[in-house]
């Protein structure tokens, strides 16, 4: 199990542990994080994680085993797209708020099967479903539509998603930066909002 210090608050220090996790990972893929009894036991009186990670809820992409990291380092949380919601906000509000975060990833990935169904969605004019389903093509769209207007006619579908795959964490990255709490934490040097892609072939996480 690899070593870190107990709280962590300097937001380049939290983006570097992340970059070396990445790599451990893409290294040595067949070796997973191990889970001691003894660190369980020693964080179960309370959580110092180093960072926030807003994830896709896709099963390929968990982010413990994407940045190496073990329990206790980091404060998940994951929907379809990695979309934004209130209680996502919220989530992310109290993890800088009261347990000091100093760093918030928004962590997407290739061929996103989200960020694709809005694309398919937009392309072919469907009706909605009239499930909540909706409601994750509605948080995705503005991302889709310029993807779909940047690449043109021409592009072929891989391009297309990428780029949209790509401004959704974009958007994501700038709608989060502009929440007051945040933006007050970010402006005090408390916190960083980055932006990252995951390829699901390599292993490799990109940060923009």
């Amino acid at each position: 199990m690899h070593e870190r210090p107990e709280q962590i608050s300097d937001p380049e220090q939290a983006l570097e542990l992340l970059r070396e996790g990445n790599a451990r990972f893409t290294a040595h893929p067949e070796h997973h994080t191990g889970h001691p009894a003894e660190h369980r036991l020693r964080i179960a009186g309370g959580q110092h994680p180093f960072a926030i990670v807003l994830s896709c809820a896709d099963s390929r992409v968990p982010p413990e085993l994407v940045f190496d990291q073990d329990l206790g380092d980091l404060f998940v949380v994951r929907t379809a797209g990695q979309v934004l919601a209130p209680p996502v906000l919220g989530s992310i509000q109290y993890g800088v708020e009261h347990l000091h975060v100093p760093l918030l990833v928004v962590l997407g990935h290739e061929g996103c099967g989200a960020v694709k169904a809005t694309l398919e969605a937009l392309e072919s004019g469907s009706a909605a479903s009239g499930t909540a389903i909706d409601s994750l093509v509605e948080a995705i769209r503005p991302a889709a539509e310029q993807a779909l207007a940047d690449a043109g006619p021409g592009a072929d579908e891989e391009h297309r998603l990428a780029e949209a795959v790509r401004l959704n964490v974009a958007g994501e990255v700038a709608q989060l930066s502009a929440d007051p709490l945040l933006a007050e934490a970010v402006e005090a040097g408390r916190l960083r909002v980055v932006g990252a892609t995951y390829d699901l072939h390599d292993g490799a996480v990109t940060f923009s």
